[in-house]
C-alpha cells in the first residue's frame, strides 16, 4: 500500500455529526491519521479517507463462534507447559489446568486459549508428539465442562488437527500460519476461525535484535497478505481474527509504537486481539523488581488498547481484566442518573 490511515477514536456520549461510527460499538472518529513510507504523517478528515478502507474500519465485526466484538472479548490463557515465560508449570498437571479453565471461564473469559510449546523469546522448538501429549488430555476433559469457544494456540497443522478433534473451535497461530505450510490448508478446509499473529522470526531467536523499516506499516503490510492469500484460497474474511504480535521479534519502542498505533489495523477489516498480560516490558518500564507484580502495568495496557477499539485480549488474569473493562466502559457510557444514589 502507498497510504495507510490510523482512525483517530474516540468513545465520548456526545458524537458530532460528521462522526464515522465504527458499527455495533460506541467508538468513533471524525479525522485519521495518513501515513506514508515516502513523506510525513498528516491528519486528516474521515470522509478523506478511501471508501474501501473507510468500510473495513467502520463495518460491524461478524460474530465467531457465537462471540459477539461490539463489547470486549476476554481470552483466558490456560499453558500446559513447564516453561513458559509468566506461568510455565503451574498448570501442567490435568487437575491443575481444568481447575484454572474453570476459574477463568467463572471469572468471565469468553474464550479459552490452550497451548502446549511455550513461545516465549529464547524458547526452543518443541516435538509435535510432546505437544500433543500435554494439550489433548486437557481439551478432552475441558471441552466436556465449559460452554465457552476453545482456542488451540499452536504453530503445528498435527497438533491443531488433534485438538480441533478433542474439541477446540479456533486456531491461533503465532507464526500467523508460515511455520507450517499445511497449516493454512487445513484451517481452509475445515472452515476453522483463525488468529494470524505477526512475529519476526521464530522464539529462539526473535529477540536478537529485531529490525523494522515502520514497524507498524511493515506489519501491517504482512498481516495484510497473510488475510489476502487466505481468502484467495478459499477462507472468508469473518472467520480472520489478527495480533499484531507485542513482543514476538519487537523491542520496548516496537511494542509501544505498535500500542500507539493500534488503531491502523482496523482496516484490515477484521477483529484485533492485542496480547500484552505480564509482557516483560511492563516490568522495564514500571521499574518493577518481580515478575508476580506486572497485573496492574497490563490492565493498564489492555485499557488502553480498548479506548482504541481493539477487541480481544488474550490475558492471565481474567477477573481483574473484566472487571477493569466493565468500569472502563460503564465511565464511557455514563450519563448523569444512571445509577441509583447509594
Amino acid at each position: 500500500m502507498s497510504e495507510y490511515f490510523r482512525p483517530i477514536i474516540r468513545s465520548e456520549h456526545e458524537i458530532p455529526s460528521n462522526a464515522q461510527i465504527m458499527r455495533g460499538t460506541a467508538f468513533w472518529f471524525t479525522h485519521a491519521v495518513k501515513l506514508s513510507r515516502n513523506s510525513e504523517s498528516e491528519i486528516v478528515l474521515a470522509k478523506k479517507i478511501p471508501n474501501h478502507i473507510l468500510d473495513k474500519i467502520t463495518k460491524r465485526r461478524p460474530k465467531i463462534c457465537r462471540i459477539s466484538f461490539d463489547t470486549p472479548t476476554i481470552m483466558g490463557i490456560l499453558n500446559v507447559t513447564p516453561d513458559s515465560f509468566s506461568d510455565g508449570g503451574k498448570y501442567s498437571t490435568l487437575n491443575a489446568a481444568t481447575e484454572h479453565c474453570m476459574s477463568m471461564v467463572s471469572a468471565g473469559a469468553d474464550i479459552i486459549d490452550i497451548g502446549g510449546e511455550s513461545t516465549r523469546p529464547g524458547a526452543v522448538e518443541l516435538d509435535a508428539a510432546q505437544e500433543i501429549s500435554r494439550v489433548i488430555p486437557v481439551l478432552d476433559k475441558v471441552a466436556k465442562e465449559i460452554q465457552v469457544p476453545i482456542s488451540i494456540d499452536t504453530r503445528k497443522s498435527e497438533v491443531a488437527e488433534l485438538a480441533i478433534s478433542s474439541g477446540a473451535v479456533i486456531v491461533n497461530d503465532v507464526s500467523g500460519l508460515t511455520f507450517d505450510s499445511q497449516m493454512a490448508e487445513y484451517c481452509i478446509n475445515q472452515n476453522l476461525p483463525v488468529c494470524i499473529m505477526h512475529s519476526q522470526g521464530i522464539p529462539e531467536t526473535m529477540q536478537n535484535a529485531p529490525k523494522y523499516k515502520n514497524v507498524c506499516l511493515d506489519i501491517y503490510d504482512f498481516l495484510n497478505e497473510q488475510i489476502e492469500k487466505m481468502i484467495d484460497s478459499g477462507m472468508q474474511r469473518s472467520n480472520i481474527i489478527v495480533d499484531p504480535g507485542i513482543g514476538f521479534g519487537k523491542t520496548l519502542t516496537h511494542n509501544f509504537d505498535l500500542l500507539k498505533g493500534i488503531s491502523l489495523f482496523h482496516g484490515l477489516g477484521v477483529p484485533i486481539l492485542i496480547g500484552v498480560s505480564r509482557k516483560k516490558f511492563i516490568k522495564t518500564v514500571a521499574g518493577l523488581k518481580e515478575n508476580d507484580d506486572r497485573v496492574p502495568g497490563s490492565i493498564a495496557l489492555a485499557l488502553f488498547a480498548r479506548s482504541q477499539g481493539v477487541q480481544i485480549f488474550r490475558v492471565h488474569d481474567v477477573k481483574e481484566t473484566v472487571q477493569a473493562m466493565k468500569l472502563w466502559h460503564s465511565m464511557s457510557s455514563y450519563s448523569p442518573g444512571d445509577f441509583n444514589a447509594s
